[in-house]
């Protein structure tokens, strides 16, 4: 969205790395379409509940180190700003857990880091879009039980790469087969969902750190995610 127009009202963006839980969280929006009943948009108040939470992909869709609050969010209010009490944005409110489908808030709800957002923002202006058009040749699989007590891991966590495509960005930067992905860039990779979500915050180009387990040792490889066509 791109307007002309002079001395415009705007938000302060705030920084979402500082967020503590249990601080107040002010989420505003337009729940059920009440702009038809009144131009001025709806507040609910609550607090931060918790912070990095990652969620099951919906619709292949990935929600990781989200921002979580019990501040009233409903159908309507997605991509409506989660507010600190210095009303500073600190989030944009994206989805709710819901009883039984029933569409209505039971008082969890995520939020998008704002932080997240700034750096989407600056690169959409810099380029005019967010290049993911990036490939790794990594093919991977969970780490289940089974596999976790072969490699003598502690419990399941993390993915093990099964095959290395040649002369992809992973072979150029060292990885092997049967070693077990476990960080990203210092985020822990629970599993294959996670490691897809965290690499969606990248974009071409960028470079990776992979914290890996080989041979029972942690060893760390950065990989550059070159262009699919590359």
């Amino acid at each position: 969205l791109k307007i002309d127009g002079q001395n415009l009202p705007y938000v302060n963006l705030g920084d979402s790395d500082d967020i503590i839980i249990g601080e107040w969280a002010i989420a505003v929006g337009n729940p059920f379409g009440l702009f038809s009943i009144s131009e001025k948009p709806t507040v609910t108040v609550g607090v931060i509940s918790a912070t990095g939470m990652n969620l099951s992909p919906v619709d292949n869709r990935y929600y990781l180190n989200m921002i979580q609050t019990d501040a009233s969010i409903n159908q309507g209010n997605s991509g409506g700003p989660l507010v600190n009490s210095a009303g500073e944005v600190i989030g944009m409110n994206t989805i709710i857990y819901t009883a039984n489908g029933s569409g209505g808030s039971i008082g969890i709800g995520f939020a998008i880091p704002i932080n997240k957002v700034k750096s989407v923002i600056e690169e959409l202006k810099k380029s005019g879009k967010f290049d993911r058009d990036y490939w790794t040749g990594l093919r991977i699989q969970n780490v289940d039980k089974s596999i976790a007590e072969y490699f003598k891991l502690t419990r399941s966590y993390g993915v093990l790469i099964k095959e290395i495509i040649r002369n992809s960005p992973a072979e150029k930067a060292g990885f092997q087969v049967y070693d077990i992905v476990i960080e990203i860039n210092g985020i822990k990779v629970d599993n294959s969902n996670t490691l897809i979500g965290l690499l969606q915050d990248y974009k071409t180009n960028d470079y990776v750190t992979f914290t890996l387990i080989r041979d029972g040792k942690k060893i760390n490889k950065k990989m550059k995610l070159e262009h699919s066509n590359d």
